[in-house]
């Protein structure tokens, strides 16, 4: 697919735009007062695959942490800011290497332009935000409500804001929990603005209806070259954005790396415990670095064949199955056995 060419934004050392690969972040759930509830958890996500993180900064206390979480961490941390300018201030001041407001709700030009002369100072990009739930009454009068073109004239009505005051390291994100209005959105959007955009679908949900609602949305935005970096958004923990998030830019090509588990549905003429098998051998490659597929199948119908499509895979039988390596049969193993015989198989990949 064509990306569209956006202006190239460096958070941390990481580069958004500009042609870049699409960055993948999420968001601490943690108080981030807590320096090391919150170090401990952005480790696991930087395990995970997570680029960027953002942290929400609803004190000063919470604004003082970020420099003392940023000594342990090793990717951009960006600081999530609403209502009071000067959380901004503090956080920029205290290493954030990004911060994201909505101008809207943070007080007049005065305190917009204390903010970004800070980010200015400091070469801080900043992040304008708008959601649907914060679309100002003009835009929701105007409209007759909230629509894709409301939040576009929103989001650009800041961007021309900060522009004014003469800074442009700008990233604009504006979301929706609609899924086809968010599309339409950013359709829009890319014609107008020429900063990186950060794509998601607001409070999209739980792990099944937020993955879902974000894997349509995301991937129909994506697949027109649109968005810079993305963060899916679950309720639940911020490890399961990573993992989806990871899944649907591979998924769509725009990541290689990381083994990709294929499996069938199950049907009736299944007889190991196939499910039990997929979702461990999902578990098991996770962190095994290596950029193959592998097939798990139920039984001997179709299972033999895909597999063989596969780099490596597993087709069950009664109580044994069959390992298929490089479209070979190699042979067979006992049900009990699959798991760790593919395994070693992965881990001696190379050799």
């Amino acid at each position: 697919m064509k990306r569209e060419e956006t202006k190239k934004i460096q958070i941390g050392h990481v580069l958004i735009g500009g042609g870049s690969p699409v960055a993948i972040q999420s968001m601490t759930n943690t108080r981030t007062e807590d320096v090391g509830a919150t170090v401990e958890q952005i480790l696991q996500l930087e395990s995970a695959g997570c680029e960027i993180v953002r942290c929400a900064v609803p004190t000063m206390e919470a604004a003082c942490a970020l420099g003392d979480i940023k000594k342990h961490i090793h990717i951009p941390l960006v600081a999530d800011i609403h209502f009071d300018y000067r959380l901004a201030i503090g956080a920029i001041e205290n290493g954030a290497d990004k911060i994201r407001i909505n101008p809207g709700n943070i007080g007049g030009q005065d305190r917009v332009r204390a903010v970004t002369d800070k980010a200015k100072e400091y070469h801080v990009p900043i992040r304008v935000g708008v959601n649907s739930g914060s679309l100002e009454k003009h835009l929701l009068d105007k409209y007759g409500g909230v629509t894709p073109e409301g939040l576009v004239e929103s989001a650009m009505d800041k961007v021309h804001m900060i522009e004014r005051m003469g800074y442009d390291d700008i990233v604009v994100s504006i979301k929706s929990s609609d899924v086809m209005m968010c599309v339409k959105a950013h359709e829009l959007i890319a014609e107008r603005c020429p900063y990186p955009l950060h794509v998601g679908i607001t409070e999209s949900g739980t792990l099944l209806s937020g993955n879902i609602k974000s894997s349509v949305g995301l991937g129909i935005i994506l697949n027109q070259g649109i968005g810079d970096t993305i963060r899916v958004s679950l309720t639940g923990s911020p490890i399961e954005e990573i993992k989806s998030a990871r899944l649907i830019l591979k998924t769509l090509g725009l990541r290689k790396g990381g083994i990709e588990v294929v499996s069938c549905p199950t049907c009736g003429r299944t007889k190991i415990d196939l499910i039990g098998l997929a979702n461990k051998v999902e578990h098991m490659v996770a962190d095994i670095p290596l950029d193959i597929k592998v097939a798990v199948m139920g039984c001997v119908v179709n299972g033999p064949g895909e597999a063989r499509e596969a780099d490596i895979g597993i087709a069950g039988g009664i109580g044994e199955g069959l390992l298929i390596k490089k479209g070979e049969v190699v042979r067979k193993v006992k049900e009990e056995e699959l798991l760790e015989t593919l395994r070693q198989e992965l881990l001696h990949w190379d050799e």
